[in-house]
């Protein structure tokens, strides 16, 4: 890794880590929509708070995640920035029927699946669109397909701790 793309990696990691704390710490009053110019597009996005399991730990983990609203349910992709393998949320997510999303102040427990086919697609070009560095992020996966995610809330919870 060159030290543009490690010094990036680090900008990143830390863009993300005070974006989680910033959403925790206001209760979802502040971290919802987010200045994405740190990752190279000069906009601002729509964040949820995706709450998993871990698969091997059995602790909670939260990632902050850009979406989007397909019909019934919200979008959220597996992209990992790019990276060769998935995140860690998705495969916490896999063996699980359920998870939480946070949106803003409220938070929904969610059944989830994974978009495939020609429905996979048309939700694939609908985010890039919403979030332009996605199709990037899918040229430097090495082959990775990256997942698409739709949550669907199920009920209302009290938000879950970070």
């Amino acid at each position: 890794m060159s030290d543009e793309s490690e010094k990036r990696a680090a900008e990143m990691l830390a863009f993300i880590k005070n974006h989680r704390r910033d959403y925790h710490a206001s209760g979802g009053a502040r971290g919802h929509i987010v200045n994405t110019g740190v990752v190279g597009t000069p906009r601002f996005s729509p964040t949820l708070v995706l709450r998993t399991i871990g698969r091997k730990s059995g602790n909670p983990h939260v990632a902050p995640l850009t979406y989007g609203l397909w019909g019934k349910e919200w979008v959220v992709i597996a992209s990992k920035g790019g990276a060769p393998e998935h995140p860690a949320w998705y495969l916490n997510l896999r063996p699980a029927p359920t998870c939480e999303m946070q949106i803003a102040t409220q938070s929904f427990r969610c059944t989830w699946r994974e978009a495939e086919g020609e429905e996979r697609q048309r939700v694939w070009d609908y985010m890039c669109a919403l979030y332009p560095p996605y199709a990037d992020y899918e040229r430097t996966t090495r082959g990775r397909v990256i997942p698409v995610i739709l949550l669907l809330p199920i009920e209302e919870v009290t938000a879950g701790g970070d």
